[in-house]
């Protein structure tokens, strides 16, 4: 790394570490690069999909992550999910999360978490449950695959075990059914073009959050917003922090540019937050 932006990246480390520490609450703004630290698959583009998924190989994403396989096949839909079931529990959330949380908790910070991420990982770090918005659901419930022509219940997918044979990416055990009407269930997550996805578990999760902006509004506080790996080709978690704050921190080790008031930062999720804790105890040494 180039000494210039080795220098440039230090002094926005301590920028990033000041401005939690002056900030009233913190946004955090978590997309899959958070995620992928853990060492989830990274499914950027089509090939890094295929690589996790040969068996895929030709299919992109969205069609195997999306409403039509799952009507019209569910044993490759769930193939896909219950792989993923499996990849989400056996793989712990990296240190990064529970670093974040403890040093906000430290400096007395209010916090919301906003995340495009359905894996719970916030939740497994001990995150307040009421300060969390899974904007695009979570693969810990379960709905049915008919969505609200059957009705708005979703409930736990703690129990669920699918068997997979992932040379032929087929489920071999038997489907989890609706607990009401019997027909197939499928993750309470938004698909990509889904017109059955259940979103009143979000929709709670949204209220909160939107009471929470309330408040600080009413209370005329500021929020520093701090985007964590989240890209442009989804930029729902982008779009959010921005909106929220002129006061922004965006790690990403490849979609890292931003306006020149804001705190960019070219680096992984995990890095990134363990520096940053790390300028932090310095700045609060130098007091």
């Amino acid at each position: 790394m180039p000494g210039s932006l080795t220098t440039l990246i230090e002094s926005n480390l301590r920028r990033a570490g000041r401005l939690l520490m002056d900030a009233d609450a913190v946004l955090i703004g978590a997309g899959a690069g958070m995620s992928v630290d853990s060492g989830l698959p990274d499914y950027r583009g089509t090939r890094g999909f295929w690589t996790a998924y040969p068996a895929f190989a030709g299919r992109t994403y969205a069609e195997i992550a999306g409403p039509t396989l799952m009507q019209d096949k569910p044993e490759q839909a769930w193939a896909f999910f219950g792989h993923c079931f499996e990849l989400y529990r056996k793989t712990p959330p990296h240190v990064g999360y529970f670093k974040l949380r403890e040093t906000l908790e430290q400096l007395g910070k209010e916090y919301f978490v906003f995340t495009s991420n359905i894996d719970g990982f916030f939740r497994r770090s001990d995150y307040l449950c009421s300060s969390i918005y899974e904007v695009h659901g979570s693969i810990n419930r379960l709905q049915c695959r008919r969505g609200l022509d059957c009705g708005s219940h979703t409930w736990s997918a703690e129990d669920l075990y699918i068997e997979v044979d992932l040379e032929q990416m087929l489920a071999t055990s038997p489907l989890p059914r609706c607990i009401k009407c019997e027909d197939f269930a499928r993750p309470n997550v938004l698909l990509f073009g889904d017109r059955h996805w259940v979103p009143h578990a979000v929709i709670k999760e949204e209220n909160l959050y939107e009471a929470w902006l309330a408040k600080l509004r009413a209370e005329g506080k500021q929020i520093v917003s701090i985007e964590l790996g989240a890209g442009q080709a989804v930029p729902t978690v982008r779009i959010e922090c921005q909106r929220r704050s002129r006061n922004l921190i965006r790690v990403n080790p490849y979609e890292f540019e931003a306006a020149p008031h804001c705190v960019s930062l070219p680096l992984n999720a995990l890095e990134a937050i363990e520096q940053i804790v790390a300028a932090v105890k310095d700045l609060m040494a130098e007091k």
